[in-house]
């Protein structure tokens, strides 16, 4: 298999069939030996955390596949630690989107004085930011993707709706469990002229709480998969 792309927690490969390898690995993002989803370099290894990650999405896309909505997931082989997906481009430099269904964390940063930390914000609030490290990720509107070239108008839309259905189908598997939450990021690409999920739907991505306190991600993934 060709290498396409070394990434600090997923290698990226080109299989023959025209699809993409994504092996996990046990790297973390983080600093000084702490795990930190928000760091941009690996900080540590756990073992197993790969095939842990691994099986959380698996979980999730086939919940997705279930729903009808169309992602890159194609299969995967929990032994191997590795994901098939189909091949997709990035939108830019590479897009995330944030759906947000409690105030909380930058949101709040930046309207706190419009709104108190844990308020509900009624139907979800979906926002995009580019993925710039250097200037802190930030934030762009549908007419600003729209004015860069980066994405139309009709694909913002598309992906505003696809993120409220899939963030619900994610909130209402997590309640099952007690757990409440409060925001999740996600990125997506283009494929054959569509608009999917892509990349993995792992703790390391959401902010959850239960009983009114968060929880950390090596913990929230036990809990998805105990």
């Amino acid at each position: 298999m060709k290498k396409l792309y070394e990434g600090k927690t997923k290698d990226v490969y080109e299989l023959e069939n025209g699809n993409v390898l994504l092996k996990f690995k046990d790297d973390c993002t983080g600093k000084d030996g702490v795990f930190d989803p928000g760091e941009n370099t690996v900080g540590l290894t756990i073992e197993g955390i790969g095939r842990a990650n691994l099986e959380t999405s698996i979980l999730f896309f086939e919940l997705l596949k279930d729903a009808g909505i169309k992602t890159h997931y194609v299969g995967a082989n929990l032994e191997d630690a590795t994901m098939e997906v189909l091949p997709a481009k990035v939108f830019g430099h590479g897009l995330e989107v944030i759906c947000r269904l409690k105030a909380t964390g930058s949101f709040i940063r930046r309207y706190g004085a419009y709104i108190e930390d844990g308020a509900v914000l009624e139907g979800g609030y979906v926002e995009a930011t580019f993925k710039d490290d250097a200037k802190g990720d930030p934030l762009v509107t549908s007419e600003g993707l729209a004015a860069l070239g980066v994405m139309s108008q009709a694909m913002f839309d598309d992906m505003k709706a696809q993120t409220l259905k899939i963030t619900k189908i994610v909130a209402d598997k997590l309640a099952e469990k007690g757990l409440d939450l409060y925001d999740i990021k996600f990125e997506f690409g283009y494929n054959n002229d569509e608009v999917i999920l892509i990349d993995e739907i792992a703790s390391g991505n959401m902010r959850v709480y239960k009983d009114g306190k968060i929880v950390e991600p090596m913990e929230l993934t036990k809990i998805i998969l105990g």
